[in-house]
């Protein structure tokens, strides 16, 4: 199950579409979104960047 990204949290900053080491995270009309969920390998990069808390782990 891949990480989740609450577009109500997200503030569009993008560190998470930098710290993604698949490049699974795409910034779509200002806000994060996770582009292929199947293969989130779960690492947490993107949690642990998101000073917002917009990203969590199942």
């Amino acid at each position: 199950m891949a990480v989740s990204i609450d577009s109500d949290i997200c503030t569009g900053c993008g560190t998470c579409v930098d710290s993604c080491p698949l490049e699974l995270i795409e910034m779509c009309d200002a806000i994060a979104t996770l582009n292929d969920p199947d293969s989130c390998i779960e690492c947490g990069s993107c949690v642990d960047a998101c000073a917002f808390s917009a990203i969590t782990e199942p």
